[in-house]
């Protein structure tokens, strides 16, 4: 059982940001996946926020592919850009826009819902000196409508 590739997704994430450092810290995300493709059959636009426990925050968006491979399975690469903002944590990412990039792979576990594990990175691309990145683990519960 599949859901609808071209439905509006509203996706829910409970994960750990700075998987291999010491400054970890619980990551919350709430990402937005425009159901209708653009440019591409299955690439998508998406607008995501996300927080940490230490105060992060993370507000952006970018385009996702979301490629069914097997049935009710997907792998969905993405990439987006955002305003990023430190908070309390201790770790510096060097600059107040950051790329995420993200892989991810979902099970649907019926039309409308699908379970995802999800790695990834945030990044300034060297527009500032300073930029460590980070790598975010996360579990997301989608709701397709």
């Amino acid at each position: 059982m599949s859901f609808n590739t071209h439905a509006d997704t509203l996706g829910l994430a409970l994960g750990s940001y700075d998987i291999d450092g010491s400054h970890s810290a619980a990551d919350f995300r709430l990402d937005y996946e425009y159901g209708h493709p653009v440019w591409l059959e299955n690439l998508k636009p998406w607008l995501g926020a996300e927080a940490t426990m230490d105060g992060s925050l993370w507000l952006g968006g970018g385009l996702l592919y979301d490629w069914q491979f097997a049935d009710s399975w997907h792998l969905k690469p993405g990439i987006g850009a955002g305003y990023y903002s430190r908070g309390s944590s201790d770790l510096d990412l060097g600059h107040p826009i950051e790329f995420r990039s993200q892989l991810e792979i979902a099970k649907d576990i019926n039309s409308n819902n699908s379970l995802g594990l999800a790695i990834s990175h945030l990044s300034n691309a060297n527009l500032d000196k300073e930029n460590p990145g980070v790598e975010v683990l996360n579990v997301y519960w989608h709701y397709h409508f």
